[in-house]
């Protein structure tokens, strides 16, 4: 069984949260959990990322039961391009939407592994015995910089255009995705989340909150927020942790949030 908790804040200095999320335990037995990042003003960023994250969704509530990894990438990939004729479709319709757009990571988890689906950058984590990894690459300016060896990753963290993305969903008829097979073992902690938290918590803060011990998963997530808020928290902040969890009487799946 798969336990999972979801924490959301508006942080100090946005007057909207424009963060989205969902985490969804399906009937057919996958575990979805998705976070989306919007932008292009408080009505059109909140608007994007919510209609990715609803979108998404009702696509695999329908996802067949018993599916391998692979054609659980095709299902997640076809739900977010979905999402982005969606969302593309409604900017264009309504002046007041017009560019907007947002990010998504998404993970769809089966019993026998799943896969992440990606723009934008919002990141995935794995963690396990005290380190975590990051799972996706962010679609950003600076990440191209820092690819070509333009730009240290340090020099990345301070560049002035560090926000500017250059993939996002729902702003171009078409996107790629990015998807990355992925798998959750016991001791082992799957993170999604925005650029809120990653932008604002150092990894050895997040490895070091992760690995709390004797704090529930709800307390590390809140801790991980708090982090965030206590450096700066200029963003919107958004966690998602999903944990396996050994089949014992009274366990389960589920969903909290704040």
């Amino acid at each position: 069984m798969i336990n999972s908790v979801s924490v959301t804040n508006i942080g100090h200095i946005r007057s909207v949260n424009e963060d989205s999320f969902s985490v969804v335990s399906l009937e057919q037995g996958y575990t979805l959990g998705i976070v989306a990042d919007g932008m292009g003003g408080h009505q059109a960023g909140d608007t994007a990322s919510r209609l990715a994250v609803e979108t998404i969704t009702a696509d695999l509530f329908e996802i067949s039961p018993h599916l391998n990894p692979d054609a659980c990438g095709i299902a997640l990939k076809e739900a977010i391009l979905h999402a982005n004729k969606v969302i593309y479709e409604t900017a264009s319709a309504h002046e007041e939407l017009r560019s907007m757009g947002t990010t998504v990571v998404a993970v769809l988890l089966g019993p026998s592994g799943g896969v992440i689906g990606h723009i934008g950058d919002s990141r995935a984590y794995k963690f396990k015995h005290g380190t975590s990894v990051q799972l996706t690459e962010d679609h950003t300016l600076v990440n191209e910089l820092v690819k070509s060896k333009q730009i240290s990753a340090e020099e990345a963290s301070v560049h002035p255009r560090r926000n500017i993305i250059m993939r996002a969903l729902g702003t171009d008829a078409s996107v790629e995705v990015d998807l990355y097979p992925v798998t959750l073992e016991e001791e082992e902690i799957l993170m999604v989340c925005s650029d809120g938290l990653s932008s604002y918590v150092p990894a050895q803060d997040i490895n070091r909150t992760l690995g709390l011990q004797g704090c529930s998963l709800r307390e590390r997530a809140e801790r991980l927020v708090s982090l965030a808020l206590d450096a700066g928290g200029e963003d919107n902040i958004t966690v998602v942790l999903l944990e396996l969890q050994p089949d014992t009487p009274g366990s389960g799946t589920k969903e909290l949030s704040l």
